[in-house]
């Protein structure tokens, strides 16, 4: 699933494509994603314009100047290809085709777990799929004192407080994993257990990792290509992420000594972290 690195690169990518453009014509050839497109999806964008784009979390945000947004997601398998000229003939999984005056975005989803969706502007915050995010990785509001009261009474591990998109929205398995072991924080360890010190060591350690990774464009495991066709390159830079049994680049000791990356599973989704690194 396109994490929020993934996402913020498709989205730069469809705003240097499209940002100013006018919709000419959409075309929708499957309704039903995860959730159905509404059926005035194509009279409501048509002739208008798209005056900004921006992310929320793991959602792309199509702002248009007639009051209404466009709201995207990618699930697990979702992505956008941007192409030059209009009218393009649909490929197997197109299931939507926006024509503006720069070009059309296509949407392809094998799996049609992501959505494309629509909301007022001015009512995006009370979305379902946007009223229940935390603040996002870069927010100036996410601060040691933020997200010490939010783990204060939270006993589970480190690592599942932050896939919590309640608390911190955006934020992904790969990066969780990645960040946790740049600041030396166990997976296992209780939310509550973490001190002022390494909670600033953690924002600090999501941060720089996001940024390096959206610097790459992302990670591409499996499905993720950027709208340009080409793969994210994070993948090459992972220090523990599907790097089970290998040795932990930063320790010293024999491999024999420190076991080397160990997985585990937590919330049914795979961590990667060295346990004689992190405690």
């Amino acid at each position: 699933m396109p994490e929020l690195p993934e996402v913020e690169t498709i989205k730069e990518a469809m705003r240097k494509a499209v940002d100013g453009a006018r919709i000419e014509s959409v075309l929708v050839r499957q309704r039903r994603l995860r959730v159905n497109i509404p059926s005035n999806f194509e009279d409501l964008i048509c002739g208008a314009k798209i005056s900004r784009l921006y992310r929320m979390a793991k959602y792309a945000i199509m702002e248009l100047d007639n009051g209404y947004s466009i709201i995207w997601h990618f699930g697990m398998s979702g992505k956008i290809t941007i192409v030059q000229n209009t009218n393009p003939v649909p490929e197997k999984h197109d299931h939507v085709i926006i024509n503006t005056s720069n070009g059309a975005l296509v949407y392809n989803d094998p799996r049609r777990f992501g959505l494309v969706s629509l909301c007022e502007s001015d009512k995006l915050k009370e979305c379902p799929f946007l009223c229940h995010l935390g603040l996002d990785p870069f927010d100036k509001n996410l601060s040691v004192n933020y997200l010490k009261d939010k783990f204060l009474t939270k006993r589970i591990p480190i690592k599942l407080a932050l896939l919590d998109q309640a608390i911190i929205s955006g934020i992904g398995n790969i990066y969780a994993s990645e960040a946790l072991y740049v600041a030396r924080i166990s997976p296992l360890r209780e939310s509550c257990s973490l001190t002022s010190v390494e909670i600033k060591e953690l924002i600090s350690a999501v941060r720089d990792v996001l940024k390096k990774a959206i610097d790459a464009g992302g990670s591409t495991l499996h499905d993720y290509r950027k709208p340009d066709g080409d793969i994210g390159y994070f993948q090459f830079q992972h220090t523990v992420y599907g790097k089970e049994g290998q040795k932990c680049p930063q320790c010293v000791s024999p491999q024999r000594k420190c076991k080397g990356i160990q997985k585990i599973i937590q919330g049914g989704r795979s961590t990667f972290y060295c346990p004689h690194l992190q405690k």
